[in-house]
Parts: C-alpha cells; structure tokens; sequence
C-alpha cells in the first residue's frame, strides 16, 4: 500500500521491454517446454523471463537474478477499488488488510472456541449495517465490542508476520489501487518451500479475525487522507475527469459512512469472487530455478478452482469539451 511505486516498478522491472532502449535484436513471442511445463518467452529478453499458466490457470511468471540469494514475490490479483460494490466502497482494502490475520490453520490458539464467536460478530455487523436507529445502533456496537474482546482471547496477533519474519523475509507489505490488490515479500531463496506453503494456505480459507481492532486502522487511514491536501486534490481530480468511471466515483479508502458500516459478509463475497486463480497471479525474480519452482507452486496451489470472473466493465466517459474546475 505504502509501497505502490515501488513494487510497481519492481514489476515493470521483470516484465520484458524495450522502452526507451535502442536494440537491434527482434524480439517475438515463443513458446518452450521444460520439465513438463510449456511457457512464452521473448526472444532477446535479457531477464529471460517465462510466463507460465497452470492448469487451474493461475499465471505464474519467473526471472533468474543470481545476485542476491533472494526471492522478490509479487501476488496481484486483478481486483481493486474499481470492483468494491458501490453500496460497500473500501471494501478490497479492507480484505487486504485482512489478509494478514491468518486462517482457521494458523492464526488463533483455539480455532473450534473462536469461530463461534466470529460468526456471532458477522451477525451483530449485519444487524448494525440495517439498524438505523440510534440507541439501537449504539447497543449493537456495545455488543460487537463485547464479542470482539472475547474472540480476540483466542486470537495469535500478527502470527503472520512472525512466520513470514522466521523466515528471513523482509518489507513484507501489500496494497490496493483501482485496479489491482498485490502482495509483496522479499525472501531468502532457501526459504522458499515455507514461503509457498504459507501463501497456499494464506489463500485458501482468510479468516476475518480481530477485525473490531483493524477497522480502527483503516479510520486512521481515512482521518489522515481528510487532512492531506494531496489526496484532496487527486480525489477531486479524478472526479472531474472521470464523471462515470469509478475512477473518480469512488476511492480506494472508501466513504466514511461505508467504512463505519462494514459488512464481513460482502468482504468474504468478494474473496470468493476475485481471488481465484485465472484472476491471480505469482510473480518472482530472483535467485531461483523455474523448472523446480514452477514444479513447486502447481503443487501447493493446485487446490485452487477456477471460476468464472465478472470484471469491472465501465459505461465509455464522454469526451471532455472544456476545462474542468472544482
């Protein structure tokens, strides 16, 4: 999140191109086969990169850099802001801040204790997004707070953060734009079995645990991005260049009112929706063999099903006739 430029450009940075350069080698898209896996390439890419796609069609793209013995790992999946609901904006934020609190595997100290408290949690959260009466509102919330206190005795705070820092691994961060929600982690080569058994099961089943305590996060977000001027002036920019699209009709941080009134249910609905594997990708650079890691990650994610994808598909803006002011 916090990091957007740069791992962007750690992106472009393993992607083949020429931009810029003058080159006198032709460069075409080919295809090989190695250890059972066929892959495109470039030809004349100085990174040698391979884009692969399994079978459940998750993307998979690798380049050797045997500089450092480590592993940069970049984890999009083609979802932002763009497709939080408009009923639910800042919802794939919130889902990526979630993302790190683990799953019914890992994550809590008594997982059969703890989730019949988080299912009463998403309950009392609906009831308080259909309440509109004050006191009643109120009461809720004094009731989500209680249950909240009480699953959050069960829950192993930042236990994602102490494996992933077990590992070696560093600048272990994620973010979300209007178009896509990454995850990002710079790892030791030799980590790389535990890393992708940890993201095989970070995938498989998030739990939305300690969320009381995160949903305070995300209003700091929001409280400093009322106060900053920059932000002021890319929100207002970007509403008048783009009256339809949800560029400039919703942010990625969300509406205040949104974000006071979350639904853990539509947070899960959108998981289910946007983060399958022919919306995903893994991608990594560094020192690595793609035979044997190609090998490893069809392993380890080959649970995950493919489904059909409802992409954000925005009516065209009409030309602009005239300078815009706000």
């Amino acid at each position: 999140m916090k990091q957007f430029l740069l791992s962007l450009s750690l992106l472009l940075a393993i992607v083949p191109s020429t931009m810029g350069q003058k080159t006198s080698a032709a460069t075409e898209w080919k295809t090989a086969t190695s250890n059972g896996y066929t892959y495109r390439y470039v030809t004349n890419d100085p990174m040698q990169t391979r884009f692969y796609t399994l079978k459940n069609q998750l993307t998979v793209i690798l380049s050797v850099n045997k500089k450092e013995p480590r592993i940069f790992s970049f984890m999009p999946t083609r979802a932002g802001s763009n497709t939080d609901p408009r009923s639910n904006t800042g919802l794939a934020h919130y889902l990526e801040h979630m993302l790190f609190k683990g799953t019914d595997r890992y994550g809590s100290l008594d997982w059969a204790k703890e989730k019949p408290l988080l299912d009463q949690i998403d309950a009392l959260y609906e009831r308080y997004n259909q309440t509109t009466d004050t006191v009643q509102r109120k009461a809720i919330y004094r009731e989500i707070d209680q249950k909240s206190g009480e699953a959050a005795k069960f829950a192993i705070a930042n236990e994602y953060d102490k494996m992933i820092a077990n590992m070696g691994a560093q600048n272990s961060n994620a973010f979300t734009s209007y178009e896509v929600t990454c995850y990002l982690e710079d790892i030791p080569a030799n980590a790389i079995d535990r890393y992708l058994t940890l993201q095989a099961e970070r995938f498989r089943n998030p739990v939305l645990r300690i969320f009381h305590t995160e949903l305070e996060a995300v209003y700091e977000e929001k409280n400093r991005s009322l106060d900053d001027d920059s932000w002021k002036v890319e929100e207002t920019l970007m509403a008048a260049l783009f009256p339809v699209h949800n560029y400039g009709q919703q942010t990625t941080i969300g509406t205040v009112e949104h974000l006071k009134n979350p639904s853990l249910l539509e947070i899960r609905k959108y998981f289910n929706n946007y983060y399958v594997p022919n919306n995903m990708a893994i991608i990594m650079a560094g020192d690595l063999n793609p035979d044997e890691i190609i090998k490893k990650i069809d392993e380890k994610f080959s649970y995950w099903k493919p489904k059909e994808v409802k992409l954000y598909n925005p009516a065209p803006e009409a030309p602009l006739t005239r300078i815009q002011t706000r």
